[in-house]
């Protein structure tokens, strides 16, 4: 299965592998354990609006949750909320369920929470409901020019 993230991560030459599984399926705790994976290691990618009208992407574990505070602190902004849900296809390209933090149709400043950093490889959506890339988080870090920050809970 080709999507638009495995295009663009083919032309940047970095390894990744591709996990397939249900796409009515969009709990990522029930993903991970779909996928046979770490809940941990399973990362969501989210999108929100700081004070400053800017937009920022947080990719955290679906076993975790944003913390809004850390988040903004990590970003130099006063204040950020999460975007509604009918601002994010305009606004990504992407869906509730298979947003991925590359290929956006914006490149917005990115950050990871730091836990990525104690695995080898994390997996990400694909850019499609149903399909996830398992890659390494300093890949990935580098390809979206993210920074990686305790963000969670």
């Amino acid at each position: 299965m080709k999507t638009n993230v495995t295009r663009l991560l083919d032309v940047a030459k970095i390894k990744y592998n591709i996990h397939e599984y249900d796409n009515n399926t969009t709990d990522g705790e029930k993903v991970a354990q779909l996928l046979n994976q770490d809940p941990h290691q399973v990362f969501k990618t989210l999108v929100t609006i700081a004070n400053t009208n800017e937009h920022f992407v947080f990719c955290v574990p679906v076993c975790n949750s944003l913390n809004l505070k850390k988040a903004a602190k990590a970003v130099g902004v006063k204040s950020i909320a999460m975007i509604h849900q009918k601002e994010l296809l305009p606004l990504t390209g992407y869906i509730h369920g298979g947003c991925s933090p590359i290929g956006m149709k914006k490149q917005f400043k990115t950050v990871i929470d730091e836990t990525a950093m104690l695995f080898d490889t994390i997996c990400v959506s694909a850019g499609k409901v149903g399909v996830q890339i398992e890659l390494n988080p300093n890949d990935l870090c580098l390809y979206v020019k993210a920074g990686f920050e305790d963000i969670t809970d």
